[in-house]
């Protein structure tokens, strides 16, 4: 039996998770009719509501705003459908999971092909100490944020703190960083480049039609707020899917793909409405075990193996606490927040 939740860091060895990859295989077939009809009814309905707000602008702004919330959630489903594709879980051929890809992510400001290459390189070493960095959040040891001066220190938590990490960090990666690979010329060649470039001349074309079909006032009143909104969902939902108590890092002596997929994801158990809207990513564990499952089978997961459910769960009010956890005590094994290393540091003082 499979044991453990997030509220319990001490969790057993779990030898099990070596051989769920395989298991969980056979959900990795993708129904092609399936997927299509997740992008009409994701990409059909936000268009919808783009254009109502517009409409309604000319009532009253502040009413077409109470579209954004709704329009943001299914712009966050885009990107999902886009996390998808990149996997090569939505459709059954490379080509055209790429395409769809790279067509999703001129909407999500999201260069295909470069996410896809630090995508991975998070998948491949998730957990992994000797291996962060690539497509995560930054997480340091306990020891390493000891080490630091004060300078490095008020740096990692100024970027730990909530406004900067829920606020100024989804704009600065979606308006900035993905604008440019920096960093993965090395290794990754000239596509991630190509990547977003191209992402970018395509976005250019795509707001500058609709600034010249509505104006750029009114695209920016009505773009801007769906934009933050969706963007401060995504980072919430990528973070709370490994920063959360029961989370697991090892050095690479002790790491293995699977273990760290299902002590170090989360089950992040939302209402039926949210889990909707976030496509299932908060089967974030299972996604871990098989990242090729499309998101539309993760509940036939979760349904034939039940015990996979209580492993790593985190509700959403239980997710609120997630935002104080900051760092990686290796003695206890457990993420920790500054709070609770000052505490120690002046109950060893004293």
């Amino acid at each position: 039996m499979i044991q453990g939740s997030a509220s319990s860091p001490s969790l057993p060895a779990l030898p099990e998770a070596e051989r769920l990859p395989g298991v969980l295989s056979r959900y990795r077939e993708p129904n092609v009719a399936w997927s299509l009809t997740e992008i009409a009814v994701t990409l059909g309905p936000f268009a919808a509501l783009w254009a109502g707000m517009w409409a309604l602008m000319h009532v009253s702004y502040w009413l077409s705003l109470l579209l954004a919330a709704p329009a943001a959630g299914f712009l966050v489903r885009l990107f999902m459908i886009q996390h998808d594709c990149g996997h090569g879980a939505f459709f059954r051929t490379r080509a055209l999971n790429d395409w769809v890809g790279r067509v999703v992510g001129v909407l999500t400001l999201t260069p295909y092909d470069y996410w896809k290459s630090t995508h991975a390189a998070h998948h491949a070493g998730a957990g992994n100490l000797e291996r962060r960095g690539l497509g995560d959040i930054d997480t340091l040891t306990v020891t390493e944020y000891l080490a630091l001066g004060w300078r490095g220190r008020l740096g990692y938590r100024l970027y730990r703190h909530p406004l900067v990490m829920f606020g100024i960090g989804p704009a600065y990666l979606f308006l900035v960083q993905f604008r440019a690979p920096l960093g993965l010329m090395r290794g990754a060649g000239w596509r991630p480049w190509i990547s977003a470039m191209s992402t970018n001349a395509a976005i250019a074309a795509v707001v500058a039609l609709l600034m010249w079909l509505i104006g750029p006032a009114p695209f920016l009143m009505i773009h801007g707020p769906i934009f933050m909104l969706a963007a401060t969902m995504g980072v919430w939902l990528f973070y709370v899917q490994h920063q959360f108590e029961g989370s697991h890092w090892a050095h690479e002596a002790n790491w293995s793909l699977p273990q760290a997929a299902l002590r170090g994801s989360s089950h992040y158990d939302l209402p039926v409405v949210l889990r909707w809207f976030s496509a299932n990513i908060g089967v974030h564990h299972v996604h871990h075990l098989a990242s090729r499952i499309p998101f539309y089978r993760l509940r036939e997961v979760l349904r034939d193996f039940p015990e996979l459910a209580d492993v790593g769960r985190l509700t959403l009010s239980q997710s609120l606490r997630c935002v104080t956890y900051a760092l990686w005590d290796e003695d206890s094994g457990r993420l920790i927040s500054f709070r609770t290393l000052r505490a120690r540091l002046r109950s060893d003082a004293g």
